[in-house]
């Protein structure tokens, strides 16, 4: 049986580990050491919500993190559910179900009016999946990102 619950810092080694895992699906290069740092710091900090799903054998099988924002024209909460990612041996399982079922908890629980993400067209898994958890894909806008040339990417 599978659980989900709210990462702790004794978590953050083998998190780290899953973190780097999912940003290699991303094409990321590698950086365990930094992915801790990054997790770490976001734990300490309290600006990030990490749910992580832990098997019966005390093992982390995935995790999802979401960020808090703020919709203008709704005047309310909004998180961002940036990271989701289940190991290979564990997907197919309902593990990432699980994880969505969290995340929208939590904003039920903020009283935030929705969940916002975003994947790659190619995700096909994740793209067949989020409208089965009541994820409505929008068309009516354009999406943008701006990228900062003076940060370095791994």
């Amino acid at each position: 049986m599978t659980t989900v619950r709210s990462a702790h810092t004794e978590d953050l080694p083998e998190l780290s580990k899953l973190f780097d895992a999912y940003r290699l699906f991303y094409r990321m290069d590698s950086a365990v050491e930094d992915a801790l740092n990054f997790l770490s710091e976001r734990l300490r900090q309290n600006d990030s919500i990490i749910f992580v799903a832990e098997t019966a054998d005390g093992k982390l099988a995935g995790f999802t993190q979401l960020y808090p924002l703020f919709s203008s024209t709704r005047m309310k909460r909004l998180w961002l559910l940036n990271d989701l990612y289940v190991t290979e041996t564990q997907r197919g399982k309902g593990i990432s179900r699980l994880l969505l079922a969290a995340a929208q908890q939590l904003a039920m629980d903020t009283g935030a009016c929705g969940l916002l993400l975003e994947t790659e067209k190619t995700n096909h898994i994740g793209n067949a999946l989020y409208p089965s958890m009541q994820f409505e894909l929008q068309t009516s806008t354009h999406f943008y990102f701006w990228t900062n040339a003076n940060t370095s990417q791994h």
